[in-house]
C-alpha cells in the first residue's frame, strides 16, 4: 500500500465508525454497471459537506486489491448486490485528492509534475521488476504495469474542481489541467474506472466539455444516483427516532432539496451536526468559507434582485442551467448565478420544471445575512418587521398588520404587483419569521377550493395559533374572511386542536392600501 496507490482502507473505517453513519453503498452497484465499459468515467458533483469525501474513501476499500475488506461491507446494502464479489478488491486504486496537491504547488505546471513522479514512484516500489528508462512517460509506465500484471485502475480524483476554484481567473491553469486530465484517462486501457468528485461540473471552453468521456451527474441533472447526495427522509426519520430528536423541525431546517428519484433530500453535515449536539441551527453554512453569497446575489444582472426577493418569499424563480460554464467567474446573467448557487447547495433545483427555489430555514438564514449589502436594503427591512407583523397577527390587531404589509409592499414595489399572486409574494415575505413557528402551505387544497395560504405550527411550537390567511384583489377583507368559512377552508386543518386565525387581507388597486380583518375560532 502506499499513499496514492492502494492508500488502504483506513480512512473508512473511521468512516463506518461514525455515529452516526448512513450506509449508502448502494452507489457503488451503480459504478459496478459502467466499470470495463466505454461508460467508466464518471463525475459526480455536489455540495461542500455533502459527503463526497466519504464516498471517495468508501469506493477506494471496495476496489482496492490492496485490501480485503469485505468485513466492512458487511450488512451494507452493496453486499446483497450481484455485483458485490465480482469486483471486490479487485483493481489497483489511484487516490488523489487535488485540494491537497494545489496547496502544495506554485502553479499548475509543478502540481502536474508531482503528480506523475509520486505516482510512478509508487508503482515502481510495488513492481520493481517492471523495468522503467528514463525516457517512460507517465501514461507509459501505467501501461507497461497494467500489461505486465493484467489489472485494470479504479482512478479516484476527490475535489477534482480545485484549481479551478483557488486559480479561478487563471485560464491557462485550467486548460493545462485539464489536459493531463484527458492524456491520462481517455482511452487508456488501464482505466477500467474513473471517478471524480467536486463541487463544479467539468469546465466548458465553448460549446464542448475539455473532458468530454466523462458523464456527468450534478445537483441540476443528478440521475441515478440522486438518492445518495445527501440523506433521504427516509434516513433521517430512523436517526430522529434513534436520536428522539422532532422530525418535522429537523425537515424545517435541513429538508428541502428535490430529485426526481429522491423527492426529500437533507444536508448530511447539518443533520449529523443536529444530532450529536442534540439541537437545531446553522451548521452547514459555517463551512462555505471560499466564497460569500452575498459576492453573487449582490451582481448587477437584470432580474437576479427580483428573482431573490421571489425566493425569499418562498417562490420559485425559471432558469436555464445549460448556458453555464462551470466557473465561479464566468457569467452572463441571473441564470448563471443561480445555476452556481445550486452547484454551491444555496437553492435547490427541480429537474421537471427547470425551476430554482431556497431549499430550507438553515439556507434561508444565510440569504437574509446576505442582505445586508444596500442592494437589498428595503428587503431587508422588511424581513426586519416580519416578527412585529407575526406578534401583530397573533394579538388580532388588524390594522398594524394592514400597516406592516403596505410597508413591505413600499419596499418589494419592484416587483410586478398587480394580481393576488403578486399580493400572495408580498405576504409571504412580509410574514418571513413565522417560518420559525410554523410550516407554510400556498395553495392548500380544501372543501370547496384552495385556501392561499394556511400557517400550521410546528410540533416544538403547539402553543402558536393555526392561521388561515386568504387574499384579496380590489375587494374588500370582509370578503376574504367569509370565503374563509363559506368554503370551509379550516377543514384543511383536520386534527390541530387549539385556537385558530382567519386572516382576510385586500389590496386596493386605486388608493394603494391594504386592509385587514381578523378572527380568532376554537
Amino acid at each position: 500500500m502506499g499513499i496514492y496507490l492502494d492508500p488502504g482502507t483506513t480512512p473508512f473505517r473511521k468512516v463506518i465508525n461514525n455515529n452516526p453513519y448512513v450506509d449508502k453503498s448502494g452507489m457503488i452497484s451503480e459504478l459496478n454497471k459502467v466499470i470495463n465499459t466505454n461508460d467508466c468515467h464518471v463525475c459526480i458533483s455536489r455540495p461542500r459537506r455533502f459527503g463526497k469525501t466519504m464516498a471517495a474513501h468508501m469506493l477506494s476499500a471496495y476496489y482496492s486489491c490492496g485490501s480485503d475488506s469485505a468485513d466492512m461491507f458487511a450488512g451494507l446494502e452493496i453486499e446483497n448486490d450481484p455485483s458485490f464479489r465480482t469486483h471486490l478488491n479487485k483493481y489497483h486504486v489511484i487516490f488523489l485528492n487535488m485540494a491537497r496537491f494545489v496547496s502544495e504547488s506554485a502553479d499548475t505546471k509543478q502540481m502536474v509534475a508531482m503528480i506523475k513522479e509520486r505516482l510512478t514512484r509508487e508503482f515502481m516500489q510495488t513492481y520493481p521488476d517492471i523495468e522503467v528508462g528514463p525516457a517512460t512517460g507517465f501514461t507509459d509506465c501505467l501501461e507497461l504495469v497494467y500489461q505486465a500484471t493484467g489489472i485494470g485502475m479504479v482512478v479516484i480524483i476527490d475535489e477534482w474542481d480545485c484549481v479551478f476554484r483557488e486559480l479561478q481567473n487563471d485560464a491557462s491553469a485550467h486548460k493545462d489541467y485539464l489536459n493531463f486530465l484527458r492524456d491520462f484517462l481517455k482511452d487508456q486501457p488501464y482505466v477500467s474506472l474513473a471517478y471524480m468528485t467536486g463541487i463544479l461540473p467539468i469546465k466548458k471552453y465553448g460549446v464542448h466539455s475539455a473532458l468530454n468521456m466523462f458523464a456527468e451527474f450534478s445537483m441540476t441533472s443528478p440521475k441515478q444516483f440522486d438518492r445518495f447526495i445527501g440523506f433521504t427522509s427516509e434516513e433521517v426519520k430512523g436517526l430522529c427516532d434513534r436520536y428522539g430528536m422532532d422530525f418535522s423541525e429537523m425537515s424545517a431546517w435541513y429538508d428541502g432539496y428535490r430529485f426526481p428519484h429522491a423527492p426529500s433530500v437533507f444536508s448530511p453535515r447539518s443533520v449529523v451536526a443536529a444530532l450529536s449536539s442534540r439541537s437545531f441551527g446553522n451548521y452547514w453554512t459555517r463551512t462555505e468559507t471560499y466564497e460569500a453569497l452575498k459576492i453573487y446575489i449582490d451582481m448587477g444582472y437584470d432580474g437576479l434582485r427580483e428573482g431573490i426577493v421571489r425566493l425569499l418569499a418562498g417562490g420559485r424563480v425559471a432558469i436555464n442551467p445549460d448556458r453555464f460554464t462551470n466557473d465561479m467567474v464566468t457569467f452572463t446573467g441571473k441564470d448563471d448565478v443561480m445555476t452556481l448557487l445550486v452547484h454551491l447547495g444555496y437553492l435547490g433545483y427541480l429537474v421537471e420544471s427547470g425551476e430554482v427555489f431556497i431549499p430550507n430555514r438553515e439556507i434561508s438564514g444565510e440569504f437574509v445575512t446576505a442582505l445586508e449589502s444596500p442592494w437589498y436594503t428595503g428587503i431587508a427591512d422588511a424581513v426586519n418587521d416580519s416578527l412585529d407583523l407575526l406578534v401583530a397577527t397573533w394579538g388580532a390587531d388588524a390594522a398594524t398588520v394592514a400597516s406592516l404589509i403596505e410597508k413591505a409592499h413600499r419596499e418589494t414595489s419592484h416587483l410586478t404587483y398587480n394580481d393576488e399572486n403578486a399580493l400572495a409574494y408580498t405576504v409571504s415575505l412580509a410574514y418571513y419569521a413565522a417560518r420559525q413557528f410554523y410550516t407554510i402551505i400556498r395553495e392548500m387544497p380544501s372543501d370547496k377550493g384552495y385556501a392561499d395560504m394556511i400557517f400550521l405550527p410546528l410540533r416544538s411550537h403547539p402553543d402558536k395559533p393555526a392561521m388561515v390567511i386568504e387574499l384579496k384583489w380590489d375587494q374588500t377583507a370582509q370578503g376574504a374572511i367569509r370565503q374563509i368559512k363559506d368554503r370551509n377552508y379550516p377543514a384543511a386543518l383536520e386534527g390541530h386542536a387549539g385556537q385558530l386565525l382567519l386572516v382576510g387581507i385586500n389590496y386596493d388597486k386605486d388608493t394603494k392600501t391594504h386592509t385587514c380583518e381578523i378572527e380568532s375560532i376554537r
